[in-house]
Parts: structure tokens; sequence; C-alpha cells
């Protein structure tokens, strides 16, 4: 996939737990056929920077999910957009900016040197006004958390969003284009409901 770069474990120093391809996430149910951990060229020096400000506080960075196929994007779209205002949390296919089908998002946490997540107040992905940035009626320690994570990533060089605290992307991501995914990177069940 032209434009984008593997990130693994032993090659970025970082611990990765791919949500989507497993039950472990939103819709109970895998949407990638394989764990797959994807970010645009542009993003690698970013996510270096931000690798050595974590490892300066003994902690290490834990990513959820970076490239998302399309195909994902719009069936999450379409699971949510009943039950919610999927817009809030899930960029709309149709006219959102799709940062991870761009590969210029990632999604994250910290974790401590015993690979155990620093307390952020609520889980990844959670649909709530709980997981904005300003929220106040998580704890006094999560709020600390998540001002650290937003720090190391922001003087790496990534932007935010306000509504999603495990979030991060580059800066003007519609100026990057939408990365077509092979079929087989996408599951059978997210295939199904997109033919």
């Amino acid at each position: 996939m032209q434009n984008l770069v593997e990130i693994t474990e032993n090659d970025f120093d970082v611990t990765i737990d791919i949500r989507y391809a497993s039950h472990n996430n939103l819709c109970g149910h895998p949407l990638y056929s394989r764990p797959f951990c994807y970010l645009h060229k542009s993003a690698i020096e970013p996510l270096k920077k931000a690798i050595q400000l974590t490892k300066q506080q003994n902690l290490k960075l834990k990513i959820w999910d970076c490239y998302r196929p399309y195909e994902v994007q719009k069936y999450m779209f379409d699971f949510f957009k009943d039950k919610m205002d999927a817009s809030m949390f899930i960029s709309d296919p149709k006219n959102g900016i799709k940062t991870h089908c761009r590969g210029v998002a990632i999604d994250l946490t910290l974790v401590d040197v015993n690979n155990q997540e620093l307390d952020m107040g609520t889980y990844f992905d959670e649909f709530s006004i709980k997981s904005f940035h300003a929220c106040k009626t998580i704890s006094t320690l999560a709020q600390k958390n998540r001002i650290n994570l937003l720090n190391i990533m922001t003087l790496a060089g990534f932007n935010f969003i306000p509504n999603e605290w495990w979030h991060y992307q580059l800066f003007e991501p519609t100026s990057y284009e939408i990365i077509e995914a092979p079929r087989n990177m996408i599951s059978q069940q997210v295939l199904k409901l997109c033919a």
C-alpha cells in the first residue's frame, strides 16, 4: 500500500493491540481479517519523537489502531448510526475527514514498565462525553494521564480532536489521499455487508 509504513513492536519499541482484529471492540467482532498497524510515511518521524518522549518517563505507547480500510470505516459508521450520533466519534465516510483511511491517525494510550495501561478515565472507544479531552468528571489521576499523553503527542508533532482522548493525527489530514486496502485485510463479515 503506497506511502504506508508497517509499525511493529520490535522496530518501534511500542506495544501493539489491534482491537479491530479481535472481538474486543465496540462492534463485538473482528473488523480486520488479521492484526496490522500501518502509518503514512509522514507520520513516522512524529511517532518516533513520541516514543522517545515516552521513554524519558519510563513509559511506553500502546497502539490500538492506525490505518483503517475505508470499508471498515463505512461499516463502523453504519453500525452505530441508529444507536447514537456516530459522527461525534466516527468520521462519516460520505463527507467526513476519514483520517484513519489516509493512514495519518493513530489511536493509543500509555503503559507502564509492566505493560499496564495508565488510568485514562475511560476505555478505548467509549462513545460518551467522558472520552472528551476536557471532561472533568473523571479522576484527577486520569486527567493528569490524559494531559501527559496530550503533551507527548503534540510535542511530537501530532494534532488531536476534542472528542477522543486516544486519537491523534497529522495536521491537514485531507491533504493526504485515502489509501485503498487489499480485500484480504478486511473481515468477511464487513465484506459481506459492503458487497
